[in-house]
């Protein structure tokens, strides 16, 4: 991932994010294997534990769908021509911030739509160029997460309203939120894990928003 400006505006987008090619794998790595009680596993002890692994890789999928196909479709999708179906239990579910679980449930159902999920972000990447990305924003909502999240952006959220608490979200900043999201909720399937006495797989990248002054990194 990189913010180098020597890029230009009109090179492919995929430029900007190459972690995107590998991050499937690197999932996937991490729950190869795993029991449905493994998967299951839940605990009040820690605000992390209180979704299992199974629901960790659920939201990790249901995020890039919100971004992409709510959040930007517009831009991104003006004729509808994603080819995704269902994008309301994939992105806009009663479960929170998760695929419709009566759906999306077994293993391989659930690790099939992140692996889409993830595809359809690398080819928006692909189809798109830096330039691009950069000169869209979409405004919203400036939460208390995202007032700590804010601060691992070096570009692209910006505050544009203190008083309403709101901000910008550039495309571009969209993907590296997004790939942050995931390899923060893969720190925590690696905490759920150890918390059950299971060995990890994955060396995580040391970006994002886990490594935050402030953010939780309780561990079991």
């Amino acid at each position: 991932m990189t913010t180098d400006s020597s890029i230009p505006d009109s090179a492919p987008a995929s430029d900007l994010f190459p972690e995107y090619d590998g991050l499937f794998g690197l999932i996937s790595g991490e729950v190869a294997g795993l029991s449905d009680a493994q998967l299951d596993f839940e605990s009040e002890r820690w605000e992390w534990s209180e979704w299992s692994i199974r629901r960790q890789v659920s939201h990790m999928a249901s995020l890039i769908y919100r971004w992409l196909l709510v959040r930007w479709a517009d831009d991104l999708f003006p004729d509808g021509g994603h080819g995704i179906d269902d994008v309301q239990g994939l992105a806009q579910s009663e479960y929170d911030r998760r695929m419709d679980e009566t759906r999306y449930f077994e293993t391989a159902v659930v690790m099939g739509k992140l692996r889409e999920a993830i595809e359809l972000a690398r080819e928006v990447l692909a189809s798109r160029t830096v330039g691009w990305l950069r000169c869209r924003s979409i405004r919203t909502a400036l939460s208390g997460q995202w007032d700590l999240m804010r601060k691992a952006h070096p570009v692209g959220v910006t505050l544009v309203d203190s008083a309403n608490k709101e901000i910008d979200i550039t495309l571009e900043a969209t993907f590296r939120h997004m790939y942050f999201e995931e390899i923060t909720h893969l720190y925590n399937v690696q905490r759920l894990k150890r918390a059950q006495g299971l060995a990890t797989v994955a060396r995580l990248p040391r970006t994002g928003y886990w490594v935050l002054d402030g953010w939780d990194r309780s561990e079991p």
